[in-house]
């Protein structure tokens, strides 16, 4: 018989800690100061109203957060630093250049700059791509014919929605959720990538059909002169070949292993640690190259860029995301010490005593708590809580966690991310790139994401039946 769930002040406190954050998110607050009150007075009360226990319980948090975190924060500093030192030579550019031969229409435009922009994003972040691929591609799409604000909606659902919400490659979106959520990454990798293409098709193929009466094709349009890697060395084309070509390899090696080929499995930390150290490598022989004499100092202002790039992004995460570890069972002992409980699985347990819990109010649910994450303007900030809400809800009554984390990840970045959320760092990136409005960007991408996050939770709702 299953163990009825006492709950303690502890557990009423978390309870209006995620209150907090939740309504401070729909309000487009930075929740970081709610989180760190909620760390202190949990941990003040679990440690029998010792203020020094709650002290000290804030900086166990943060530190186990980032501790589960560091890993995804360096392979994100890593290729960052890889693609500025690929960027002084122009291979980036270079990379990209043969993409460019093939705008010869609007409409053709809206799918190449789509599924460039979701593979420079996959491999690159985000980010940085939006400005590779923007300032590169978009100007030959518009000679082609398509319009700012199509290019601008092909680049950003493909690479702040579908790229960045499955982020099959770097795997921070899954490592985040799955940390959370208190599963293997795989699990959430697949489902996360699965609601993510399902989200991202379906939204770019509405959006194509919407802009599609604004794609008027314009006379001789491939003779656009673009200097693409223009003064370039002539040893950047080789890094532009064989930088693609490692990463391909990279990538079908990790497939391979995951679909029981007689190679040996390489997910999570070690397709990580293989990413990371092949970005390293390229990096220093890219240096060497390019810079020869400076090569040593050179060397360090990338990294230091990649590393600022990579802060810049998890800083805020790290003290929400200690905050929701504490509803997980593993995570709370090592931030409260022994004989504590995940929090927030036992208020899950405590909500399935008294109110039924099924695939399609769970379903829902996990959209809309995503997507509500996502209004802070950032998409990340939000994972802690998709994933400890999905573990804590799904798991008394029996679904799988791994499915719900998954949706609600690509509801929280697709919203966070940049395509639904006008103040995010997304949205404003891409549509500066492409001199439109932010606003102007989300208005038409609302339909398209609304779409398809409906389709993916239907799906949902399917798998978990």
């Amino acid at each position: 018989m299953e163990e009825v769930v006492t709950l303690t002040l502890s557990h009423w406190i978390y309870l209006i800690g995620i209150i907090v954050v939740i309504l401070l998110m729909i309000r487009k607050h930075d929740v970081i100061v709610p989180c760190i009150v909620g760390i202190f007075l949990i941990g003040m009360v679990f440690g029998g109203g010792s203020i020094i226990s709650g002290v000290q319980t804030i900086f166990r948090a943060m530190l186990t957060a980032g501790k589960e975190l560091f890993d995804i924060m360096l392979v994100i500093a890593l290729m960052v630093s890889m693609l500025r030192s690929l960027a002084a030579m122009k291979a980036d550019q270079m990379m990209i250049a043969p993409a460019a031969k093939l705008i010869k229409k609007p409409a053709v435009a809206f799918w190449i700059v789509a599924g460039v922009m979701y593979l420079a994003a996959s491999f690159f972040w985000p980010t940085p791509a939006t400005a590779l691929v923007g300032t590169i591609l978009i100007p030959i799409a518009m000679q082609a014919g398509l319009k700012p604000l199509a290019a601008c909606m092909a680049m950003n659902l493909a690479g702040h929605g579908m790229a960045l919400s499955g982020d099959l490659i770097l795997q921070g979106a899954p490592r985040i959720t799955a940390t959370a959520a208190g599963v293997p990454v795989e699990g959430v990798l697949f489902y996360g990538a699965v609601f993510a293409t399902i989200t991202g098709i379906v939204a770019l193929a509405l959006a194509f059909f919407m802009q599609r009466k604004d794609m008027v094709p314009q006379a001789g349009a491939n003779n656009a002169s673009v200097d693409i890697g223009k003064g370039a060395p002539s040893y950047a084309k080789y890094f532009s070949i064989c930088v693609p070509i490692i990463f391909g390899v990279i990538v079908i090696r990790i497939i391979l292993g995951s679909l029981n080929m007689g190679f040996s499995r390489i997910v999570g930390g070690a397709a990580t640690s293989l990413l990371g150290g092949a970005a390293t490598l390229i990096l220093v022989v890219s240096t060497l190259t390019d810079s020869k004499g400076a090569f040593l100092e050179k060397i360090v202002d990338y990294l230091r860029e990649g590393f600022m790039f990579s802060m810049k992004i998890f800083t805020p995460v790290i003290p929400i995301a200690g905050f929701f570890l504490m509803g997980a069972p593993s995570q709370a002992v090592d931030i409260l010490g022994k004989g504590a409980t995940g929090l927030l699985f036992d208020l899950g347990h405590a909500l399935a005593e008294v109110m039924p819990l099924g695939a399609f109010p769970l379903s829902i649910g996990s959209v809309i708590i995503g997507g509500l994450t996502g209004l802070d303007g950032s998409g990340f900030s939000g994972l802690p809580l998709v994933g400890s809400l999905s573990a804590s809800l799904a798991t008394p009554v029996g679904l799988n966690v791994a499915v719900l984390a998954g949706l609600g990840q690509a509801a929280a970045i697709f919203v966070g991310g940049g395509c639904l959320s006008a103040w995010a760092f997304g949205a404003v990136a891409s549509a500066g790139v492409a001199g439109v409005s932010a606003t102007e960007l989300v208005r038409k991408n609302f339909i398209p994401v609304i779409a398809g996050l409906g389709v993916s939770t239907v799906i949902a709702i399917i798998m978990l039946l």
